[in-house]
């Protein structure tokens, strides 16, 4: 189980994830590993095999969709290390979902601990550049 955190004027319903860290039903207080304030809004989220899958091809087809009839002249893929490698055994599996989406063009990637997009850290994602 994690929290995530809706991001603010996000046009694609973005959030960031982060970990739980304590709970104290007595008390009704939770920890968690991110700085808040009086009135942000919060989700509970899991991790499993079925929704990285599903949010692969619903982030991909998003990006298709924004980019129209432009080239993809190339990308890079960062993958968090505990993402990739636990909820994808087939270390290919999210290339193959971008490749299946946007088409063949040259992309590298690596595994982080920590994925930046705009102006966020993100964990427990995928983050795809490309470049036009």
């Amino acid at each position: 189980m994690f929290v995530a955190f809706p991001i603010p004027g996000s046009d694609k319903a973005d959030y960031t994830v982060r970990n739980l860290v304590g709970l104290d039903p007595q008390n009704k207080v939770i920890a968690i590993s991110e700085n808040i304030s009086d009135g942000d809004k919060l989700l509970f989220c899991r991790r499993d095999k079925e929704s990285a899958v599903k949010d692969m091809y619903r982030m991909s087809e998003d990006l298709k969709r924004r980019i129209g009839e432009k080239q993809i002249r190339g990308g890079v893929y960062i993958s968090c290390a505990a993402r990739g490698p636990n909820q994808f055994p087939d270390s290919a599996r999210e290339l193959d979902i971008i490749t299946e989406t946007l088409g063949d063009f040259p992309l590298a990637g690596f595994y982080a601990n920590g994925e930046i997009s705009r102006d966020e850290i993100y964990a427990y994602t995928g983050v795809l550049a490309v470049f036009l």
